[in-house]
């Protein structure tokens, strides 16, 4: 990517809707009511041949205190210092408010490029706004249209000068990321391929409102990247960041607290968890965050098993441990509750973690590393049908209706999670707790906890060996002296 833009402005003028036309894909929440959008989202754009990064912002409010709104507007002024490019977009239709004038100032003075757009300006009712904003004193006001894709020609022209600007400096970036991408496809060639920059570790972090989701990320990127506070349910959409945690490439989604369905009545928080649950499907590795004055309660365990059904490796942490007095105490609990509540991922790690400190994130980062290798983790046949034949000479099937089910052999079918194929006659009569046998089985004596372990029971037809094969000729017969023949 040559260089960064970032799209400013005031709540409502259709940042996100523009962020989301630039990048080719819906990433981005939309609604009508202002102030969807809480932290920053980067994504890949494309206008034209022009290649660069997007950040999409919250709306800019004239607040200044330690309020949510103002720590959006921090949230938002950084992205200003870190982009090469500023959009500072304006409701044509609206005009210029008094916000709009400050906002302009400060983008003055913070941005060396600031480029003025005005959006919502399709047809004539949007015409007096456009002229309006020739008074912001940003030159001349490009007429946009995010919802309809009107006026990304006229953007294209303001980029392009400034993108020539920045290609000096991309080609001198370029050299570094090749040899880099050559080491790693050199290592995509072991049994179990390692995260690289081009194919990072992805991560989910998932949770109730307020667990500490965001904080947690915050504290592994080692800055205030994520808008945090006291406040419930400040995280809305599902912000993916790209970050090297020791020596690991990794893609941590950070998303929305999922509340019970039946608590999730507006249109805009179930837009939220739709979006976390689609991070879920994409990643790798889940962090289940709990609370550890209130673990393990009903929606966490729904997260964790979603989780599980989706295939992902999971891990369980409870934060903020640095409040907890009696350590020894709830731990024992916490593991007794979660051996009880969630047989499906026994073995699965439980880390202790306390996202405000940063206490317990090497073990977190460790926990991370070794369900990664389980989820990956290949056996080869041969030794899946010793250790099958002995677990059938020590618990032989059952004969339901006195039909003896035979297992004949065992092979791995697929990996990220392991699943497992047992060729066997009647398929339809194994029960369910012999199956659960086998998979507990090979979690134990295959060290693969906690990851999820799919087992599939196949029939193979006993035909008959000699079917389809021609008759043998008859032999010829010979005549005896004694007039009989014989063969």
């Amino acid at each position: 990517m040559s260089f960064t833009l970032a799209i400013v402005g005031r709540p409502n003028v259709g940042k996100s809707t523009l962020f989301n036309r630039l990048v080719g894909k819906r990433l981005a929440l939309v609604d009508d009511q202002p102030g969807v959008t809480r932290d920053l989202r980067e994504g890949a754009a494309r206008l034209a041949d022009l290649r660069f990064t997007v950040i999409d912002t919250a709306g800019l409010e004239e607040v200044t205190d330690d309020s949510l709104q103002g720590r959006m507007r921090r949230l938002t002024e950084r992205a200003v210092d870190m982009a090469d490019i500023c959009l500072f977009m304006v409701d044509a239709r609206v005009g210029i408010t008094p916000s709009d004038l400050v906002f302009a100032d400060i983008l003055r003075k913070r941005s060396a490029h600031v480029i003025l757009a005005a959006n919502k300006s399709e047809g004539a009712a949007a015409d007096a706004g456009v002229i309006e904003a020739y008074s912001l004193g940003l030159g001349e006001p490009i007429r946009l249209s995010a919802e309809h894709g009107e006026g990304l020609n006229d953007l294209y022209t303001h980029l392009m000068p400034l993108a020539d600007q920045f290609a000096e400096r991309a080609a001198e970036d370029a050299p570094d990321t090749d040899v880099t991408l050559d080491e790693d496809d050199g290592d995509m060639e072991a049994e179990i391929p390692m995260p690289t920059d081009k194919k990072p570790l992805q991560v989910a972090v998932v949770g109730r409102p307020n667990a500490g989701k965001s904080t947690l990320i915050n504290q592994i990127l080692g800055e205030d990247r994520l808008l945090t506070g006291p406040e419930a349910g400040i995280t809305r959409d599902a912000i993916s960041l790209r970050t090297n945690w020791s020596g690991v490439p990794m893609r941590i989604f950070d998303t929305a607290g999922m509340r019970k369905k039946a608590k999730v009545q507006e249109k805009l928080e179930k837009l939220s968890v739709g979006d976390g649950l689609r991070a879920v499907k994409f990643a790798e590795v889940v962090v289940v965050l709990l609370d550890a004055a209130i673990p393990f309660e009903q929606q966490d365990l729904r997260i964790a098993d979603l989780a599980e059904r989706e295939g992902r490796a999971v891990i369980i942490a409870v934060n903020k441990w640095d409040v907890e007095e009696d350590r020894q105490g709830k731990l024992k609990e916490l593991k007794e509750s979660f051996e009880r509540l969630l047989p499906q991922l026994r073995g699965a790690p439980l880390i202790t973690v306390s996202a405000k400190t940063g206490r317990g994130l090497d073990r977190l980062h460790e926990a991370i590393m070794k369900a990664y290798d389980v989820w990956n983790r290949r056996v080869t046949t041969s030794h899946l049908n010793r250790w099958l034949s002995g677990m059938v000479e020590a618990h032989p099937p059952p004969a339901p209706q006195g039909k003896r089910i035979k297992l004949r052999y065992m092979t791995q079918a697929k990996t990220r999670p392991p699943g497992f194929v047992v060729m066997c006659s009647h398929p339809d009569k194994v029960p369910e707790s012999y199956s659960r046998y086998l998979v507990n089985g090979l979690r134990l004596d295959f060290d693969m906890p906690g990851t999820p372990i799919r087992l599939w029971m196949r029939g193979q037809n006993e035909a008959n060996p000699y079917k389809g094969r021609k008759k043998a000729a008859p032999s010829k017969l010979r005549k005896h002296t004694d007039g009989r023949r014989r063969d």
